[in-house]
Formats: C-alpha cells, structure tokens, sequence
C-alpha cells in the first residue's frame, strides 16, 4: 500500500492540508473539513482526468494511505483547550512558555524538541489505549 503524506497548516482562515508535491490540497475551517475537501478534490482530479483521458498518478488506482502531518505550531492550535501548556509542560519537560511561542510563531522548535513533543504525545496516547473503565 502506498503512503502518501500530507501536511496539516493552520491558516488565518481555517486549516489547509498538502500532500508534499503539492499535487493535492483541501481547505476548511477545521482540519477535518480540510481533509475531507482534499479527498474530494483527489476524487473529482481521477473522474475529470477519466473523462478526458488524461493519465494520473497510478497510485490512485491502487490501495493507498494518506498519512497526515502537523507542523508544530499548527499541532499545538489543534490541540489548544484540550492539551494545556501546562499539561504538555509535565509530558515533555519543555517550559511553557516556549510552547507558547511555539504555538504562536514566535519561534520554530529544533528537530530535538520536536521529537520530545512527539514522543510525549504518542506515550501519551499508548497510556490512554490501555485504559479500560
């Protein structure tokens, strides 16, 4: 099965998501609404270029999978109001104040804090998995 990837952008008008060719891209007022119009745009592409014959990626006509990326800062907006900076400060040990100016653009985190903010995350979500009420 082909990945493909795609980068999930908060925008001052919503969310924008973009496959890393950018030969496909969706909008909409949240991230889901975006990916949904990606799927769309992805659909209405392979029934246009079948009418004209024209070819398309080959891909498209196997299984494939698209693998959604957030960039930090649009990462951190998502999850604003749901995952504190004082939360995240506790998984990841990076100071809120710095995730706030992550969040907010003030600053881009190196590679090293990136992965801390990922790892946290994704421990975070294994621990949740196990829970069982």
């Amino acid at each position: 099965m082909k990945k493909i990837e795609a980068i999930i952008d908060k925008t001052s008008d919503g969310y924008c998501v973009y496959t890393e060719n950018s030969i496909f891209s969706g909008m909409g007022d949240t991230a889901e609404e975006a990916k949904k119009d990606m799927m769309e745009q992805i659909e209405f592409y392979m029934e246009t270029c079948k009418e004209t014959g024209y070819s398309y990626p080959a891909f498209l006509d196997e299984e494939y999978e698209i693998v959604y990326k957030f960039n930090v800062q649009s990462l951190l907006e998502f999850y604003d109001g749901i995952i504190t900076n004082a939360a995240l400060e506790r998984l990841t040990g990076i100071n809120q104040k710095q995730l706030w100016a992550y969040s907010k653009g003030k600053s881009k985190p190196r590679v090293t804090q990136k992965r801390r903010i990922e790892k946290a995350l994704h421990t975070l979500g294994r621990e949740l998995l196990s829970i069982s009420l």
